[in-house]
Formats: C-alpha cells, structure tokens, sequence
C-alpha cells in the first residue's frame, strides 16, 4: 500500500454535540441529521450498514437503503427469501450504522425487526424504477448462481413476461421495519473527545446518556 493504514489520520473539528442542543425525540435528531447529509449533497445519504446475527450467531453485516423514518421505526427493503431475511426470521433483532464522514456524523439504530404490512411493500415497490421491479423477480438474492449469464437470462424471461403490463411486487419481496429500542448520535471532536450521547427507551420515555469516547 502505498500509505501505511496505522498513519491515516483525520482530525475532526466542524461542530460538537451535547443534552441541551440534541433533540429529546431522537426520530427528529435523526431526521435532522438525515436532511443535512441530502442538503449536502452527499452520496447515498440515506445507506446504513445492516447486521444480523447468522445460523452461526456470529455477525453478518451489508449495506441496505433506508426508504422510511416515522415513529414506528426505520423502513428498509429487500428479498424474503436472502439470507437478511433468514436471519432475521431466526433472530428479529438488528441494528444499523448510518455513517457521514464529511459531517464527521454517525449514528447507531438498534431494536426489533419485523416485516412492514404487505400494502405498503406494494406501495413502494410501484414507485421504484421498471427495470428494478423486475431485478426484483429475476435475482434469487443470495443463492449461488452459475455465473453472470444466468442472471441476465432469467432478467430477459421477466422482461418478456411482463411486456405491456405493470410488474406486481413478487410475494417474495418486501419491507421490514427496525422498531428501536435505543439510538446513539456521534458527533466527532478534536483530540479524539468525540460527543456520544445515547437514547435508550423505557415504556416509551427515552433517557438520554452520554458515553467516553
């Protein structure tokens, strides 16, 4: 490598973070922070890194979209039958990291998992663009495949399938919502005195806690 990773340094300086200006309803702090990354105009604002817990109850993590904030909890869409969808069948809990470098931002989501009401996986899916609704039918999302033509083939026999007509969600495919049970927001600082302050929820009233960096 042409740089040593043990000297990568970035010093972080742009605001601080502490109980009185955070938000007491952590859904609004997370908006807040959300519509600043988009005003920013950062790359895919709204990626949060997904783990799981996997058969073998290690971690399993990946990058999903979130594509819903409300008080309910955090809206992410995929296939029921990938190996998200697995895990979580056999462990409903999860948490997700949202990161904004260039924000010196992070925050971390954990809770309970569920799948979202069939009408509103229906809803989203007929927003989304052609050629993904039909993505959607034609990967076998986290099986193994015998190469790159398969995908395309099976791609080409959707596309012809639905010719003319609009493309219904597959019944394999949906929402899940993150239900949070707490929230962290870090706020990097100088000298590596990062802010941390935590949300955690006990019968619906949230306790803030700040945390060493």
């Amino acid at each position: 490598m042409k740089e040593k990773l043990s000297a990568i340094r970035q010093e972080y300086h742009h605001r601080s973070l502490d109980e009185k200006s955070i938000d007491k309803d952590p859904f609004r702090q997370l908006e807040t922070w959300l519509s600043d990354a988009i005003d920013a105009g950062l790359p895919e604002p709204n990626a949060m890194i997904l783990s799981t817990i996997s058969k073998k109850g290690g971690p399993s993590s990946r990058v999903v979209l979130l594509k819903g904030l409300s008080k309910e909890g955090l809206i992410f869409y995929t296939n029921y039958h990938s190996r998200k969808a697995s895990e979580l069948k056999a462990m409903p809990e999860a948490s997700v990291v949202l990161f904004w470098p260039s924000l010196e931002r992070q925050v971390r989501v954990e809770g309970k998992v569920a799948a979202v009401e069939p009408g509103m996986s229906d809803r989203y899916f007929a927003e989304r663009p052609r050629n993904s609704q039909i993505g959607a039918w034609a990967s076998p999302q986290s099986e193994v495949i015998p190469g790159r033509e398969f995908l395309e083939e099976r791609y080409k026999s959707f596309e012809m399938k639905f010719a003319g007509d609009k493309v219904k969600r597959p019944p394999h495919w949906g929402g899940y919502r993150l239900s949070p049970a707490s929230f962290e927001f870090w706020q990097g600082a100088p000298g590596r005195l990062h802010d941390r302050l935590v949300f955690e929820s006990t019968d619906g009233i949230w306790a803030i806690k700040r945390l060493a960096p």
